[in-house]
């Protein structure tokens, strides 16, 4: 957005903006002499990443109106920080149906493919490595954003109390409608589709969004489902999306190189479960059975607080026998806390990469990190985008 963040802008929690670190006078650099697994090369698979140090997936609303390309300012802000061990992409639509917000890349047309083909470019010349993740919002949407202004899609009738962003405006999303059983063979097929237009633009994997309230996080939750047919009812049905979206990724990609992205109890965008422990401990033992490289888990509200409703995270690490991404709230400490206890392989830091492109090496020298200027965080230009200094840069 290039506007100023107003009093009735939705919350970190609402929009989908996936930065989950904690405000800069919390997220402390590391102390020069302390020893930690965080800057500790990792296998990822058929990958071997610099560091366990994750950058998490940050909508920057930013790319080509006229067809939703990555702007050419997006191939400089990834390769900026390519120090991170992983860099997973803004979420990127996989059709377009799938949009909810102003200017989000898509990766479902040959344009798209080969803007895309700039950043991954440009990160492997860094030495880095780089996952996108995809997108379908399902009911966070408006119809200005639709196809032909048609309504969202949802797994049900019911409109998310929430907004959206939509030509320069917070506006409340749009009523939706239930998708048809028929329909969703076509909604798996598009993410096949992305995921192989992902491998052909030179991603070195893909993450699905299964988190925050969209599409497939509705289908999973009780809150926003209310089906009685095969993908509604019991757990089993209503994480069968998900699964099959999982599987169908995973056998484009390579499990090897397919993560997935959860967050069980966040109220984000107006989702909830009556029972998020038993259906998370079900999806991730399927997961896990697919044998998908990593779950990424936004552990309490997304952007929020940590304990924001009880639920028992290690049971998901226990169950998963891949690799474990930790996200939210952390801070060189928990993040070597948890490392070293062995309770997560690598750690997601958010917001800090907006304005530190630099922020391993700052971590590790333990050097003060930029504050981040939240005026642009959502569309716009290089202001607040390309723009942040590095220590080196700082020190001329």
């Amino acid at each position: 957005m290039a506007c100023t963040v107003r009093s009735h802008a939705p919350t970190v929690r609402d929009f989908p903006f996936s930065s989950h670190s904690l405000p800069p006078t919390r997220l402390k650099a590391s102390p020069m002499s302390r020893a930690t697994k965080l800057f500790e090369p990792f296998k990822l698979g058929p990958i071997t990443l610099a560091n366990r140090v994750a950058m998490a997936p940050l909508t920057r609303n930013r790319a080509v109106p006229a067809g939703l390309v990555p702007s050419p300012l997006a191939a400089e802000y990834y390769g900026q920080r390519a120090s991170a061990g992983l860099l997973i992409s803004e979420a990127s639509q996989i059709s377009p149906q799938g949009q909810g917000y102003q200017d989000t890349p898509g990766i479902h047309s040959k344009e798209q493919v080969a803007g895309w083909r700039e950043v991954t470019n440009r990160v492997h010349e860094r030495g880095g490595r780089i996952f996108i993740q995809l997108w379908h919002v399902g009911r966070i949407s408006h119809t200005a954003l639709q196809p032909n202004g048609a309504a969202p899609v949802a797994p049900s009738a019911i409109r998310a109390r929430t907004k959206t962003f939509v030509k320069g405006a917070f506006v409340d999303t749009s009523e939706p409608r239930a998708l048809e059983l028929s329909e969703i063979p076509g909604i798996i097929d598009s993410y096949k589709r992305a995921a192989a237009n992902a491998i052909a633009a030179g991603f070195d994997g893909v993450e699905i969004h299964g988190a925050n309230g969209y599409l497939l996080d509705q289908f999973a939750k009780d809150g926003a489902n209310k089906r009685t047919d095969a993908y509604g009812g019991g757990i089993e049905n209503r994480a069968r999306l998900m699964l099959e979206v999982s599987r169908a990724v995973a056998t484009e990609a390579g499990a090897d190189r397919t993560g997935i992205r959860i967050s069980p109890v966040t109220p984000a965008n107006d989702v909830s479960d009556s029972n998020p422990q038993a259906l998370f401990d079900y999806i991730v033992d399927q997961l896990n059975a697919l044998k998908l490289v990593y779950i990424h888990v936004i552990e309490g509200s997304t952007g929020g607080p940590r304990d924001y409703a009880p639920f028992d995270y290690s049971s998901l690490r226990k169950r998963f026998s891949g690799a474990y991404i930790a996200n939210n709230g952390y801070d060189f400490e928990l993040a070597t806390k948890v490392l070293e206890a062995g309770a997560a392989d690598l750690i997601a830091f958010g917001k800090a990469f907006i304005s530190n492109p630099d922020l391993v090496e700052r971590l590790r020298a333990g050097a003060p990190l930029n504050p981040w200027d939240k005026t642009t965080f959502y569309g716009g230009g290089a202001k607040g985008y390309t723009d942040y200094p590095t220590l080196a840069q700082a020190a001329e």
